[in-house]
């Protein structure tokens, strides 16, 4: 689905006063998340607004009967009693103290789910969820029907994957346009850009940034990042979740210097914003940046240490200190805050296999894609793991999911190329090797690869030409496998020009003075040049006995 700005013809002042709506209708639902941030969305759109005219704008607070029910439940939500909520707004006839029962009723079992750890089954653990879709199934086509309840069946319907999920959301988000949460439990089913395009969507600002967002998870990073640019610098110029979002997707691109100098601009501006800060504690860890995470790491402790983001930001700073099990100790309690946190999975996967426990490292990683289907890091370190415990085979389907979800990610094709190399599967590999030089080899290995892919094929006319390639990139990029890798180079391609003839004999020398600069290579090296010069020499004798002989 091509997405352009030129039909964004919505009046500032309109989108500040559907925020302000929006956030008084989800608090008053009790979504205190998406309250939260359609507040912050808010904030930034006022500040694009004459202050009189933003003073000026109100929220009408319908009139409700049973006023006194609806606050007295609406505590007991506040305060995590969800079945006492449950029980106060039983048979209410209203559509928010009907949402809120239901509401209640889910966070309810939901709780249950987190704090009781016992093994039950697959049915015990939806039963609640059963009994909601029942309920609320029987609501719809009624008066008291609307976007709310309708996201809130969705929801269900998504917990317990049953496909007509999709189908419910979509009506949840054209009923409520303005309700976040709907779209962003939509966003969850999106599987690839095919579904995206068969969506029918409502008339609304807010589908921009659904449609940021959903093309940065489906790792449409170009595209997400210019409809993001675009909205940052109209309307949502001073909006914080914006900008964070073009920094992950620069991270998503592996551009960390535009990705840490974005979060340094949302922590200077907001120093207590924890939000999406775990993305940037990765940043700085593939960046081994201690001293920089190490402050990132401090400042959220003290804001809040039981934040699931600061939970992974000191991971994050302990796996750089290598002290892998202080690192773990603190993804579990992450995990324990919110089980269903796919980062959280991800990074404690990283970390067992740093302390070599495979085992456990495939179970992290199994969880990640059970909550994120989408996360191409978790499905990559299942093709890691794997391949530690030398199961090619199984290497293979992961390193599959991890490229179809990053097809243009060279680290994606080389560790598929590695698995058919493995397996013997020679002329596959080659393809994934030469698709991984195409798409821009940042660490400058896939023609090493391709190289030796060849030799084994006994192309060794290819596998020079690939040899001298890689030799050529990695000297430009000043990047490679190291000085092993070059001095095998030379190696091959000194050999491959003293098989060629005597015409080659000067290119097969100069090949073979480079092996011995490098120690793995110095006695082969030498063994070449003496062969050199002997060859020089009889082809010297050659020439001379042929003149005398005329």
């Amino acid at each position: 689905m091509a997405v352009v700005l030129d039909d964004f013809n919505f009046e500032t002042v309109v989108i500040a006063q559907d925020l302000l709506n929006a956030g008084e209708e989800c608090t008053q639902r009790g979504l205190n998340f998406t309250a939260k941030w359609l507040a912050e969305m808010d904030f930034a759109v006022t500040q694009k607004l004459d202050p009189d005219v933003a003073d000026s704008l109100e929220y009408q607070q319908p009139k409700r009967k049973g006023r006194a029910r609806y606050v007295l439940a609406k505590k007991y939500l506040d305060v995590k009693e969800y079945s006492r909520c449950a029980h106060y707004t039983r048979g209410s006839k209203d559509q928010v103290s009907m949402f809120l029962h239901y509401y209640s009723r889910y966070m309810a079992g939901e709780k249950i789910i987190v704090e009781d750890e016992s093994d039950k089954s697959s049915e015990t653990k939806i039963a609640h969820l059963k009994l909601l879709h029942q309920d609320l199934g029987r609501l719809r086509n009624t008066a008291q029907w609307d976007g709310y309840l309708c996201y809130l069946h969705g929801l269900v319907l998504r917990k317990m994957d049953i496909p007509h999920a999709l189908e419910v959301l979509q009506d949840a988000v054209n009923l409520t346009p303005l309700n976040w949460a709907a779209w962003l439990e939509l966003a969850n089913l999106i599987k690839n850009s095919e579904m995206l395009s068969q969506l029918k969507l409502p008339d609304c600002w807010m589908k921009y940034l659904f449609m940021g967002h959903i093309l940065g998870e489906l790792h449409l990073d170009e595209a997400a990042l210019s409809l993001y640019e675009k909205l940052h610098q109209g309307v949502f110029e001073h909006s914080l979740y914006v900008k964070s979002q073009i920094a992950k997707i620069y991270y998503s691109l592996r551009d960390g210097i535009q990705a840490a100098t974005k979060f340094s601009e949302i922590r200077e501006e907001d120093p207590y914003c924890l939000d999406a800060m775990d993305v940037y504690s990765n940043v700085l860890y593939v960046q081994i940046n201690q001293p920089e995470l190490a402050q990132l790491a401090h400042q959220a402790f003290a804001v809040d240490k039981y934040r699931v983001e600061t939970c992974c930001i000191v991971g994050n700073y302990y796996g750089l200190r290598g002290q892998h099990e202080k690192a773990v100790l603190y993804l579990q309690r992450a995990l324990k805050l919110n089980p269903h946190y796919s980062y959280a999975w991800t990074i404690m996967g990283h970390e067992n296999i740093e302390m070599k426990n495979s085992n456990a490292a495939i179970a992290c990683y199994r969880k990640a894609t059970e909550m994120n289907m989408r996360d191409f890091r978790a499905w990559y370190g299942l093709g890691q793991a794997y391949e530690i415990l030398k199961m090619p085979l199984y290497s293979l389907y992961y390193y599959r999911m991890a490229q179809s979800l990053k097809p243009d990610d060279s680290r994606m094709l080389v560790a598929l190329g590695d698995a058919y190399d493995k397996l013997e599967r020679l002329h596959d590999a080659k393809k994934c090797y030469w698709k991984a030089h195409c798409v821009g080899d940042l660490e400058c290995i896939a023609l090493l690869r391709l190289a030796k892919t060849y030799d084994k094929l006994k192309e060794t006319d290819h596998a020079a030409a690939a040899y001298c390639d890689y030799l050529r990139d990695s000297e430009k990029q000043g990047s490679g496998e190291g000085d092993e890798h070059h001095g095998q180079a030379y190696l091959y391609l000194a050999s491959y020009y003293l098989s060629k003839g005597p015409q080659f004999l000067d290119l097969a020398r100069e090949y073979a003075q480079k092996c011995v600069e490098y120690p793995t290579t110095l006695a082969d090296g030498k063994a070449l040049l003496r062969e050199v010069a002997q060859r020089c020499q009889e082809e010297n004798s050659r020439v001379n006995f042929t003149y005398v002989k005329f």
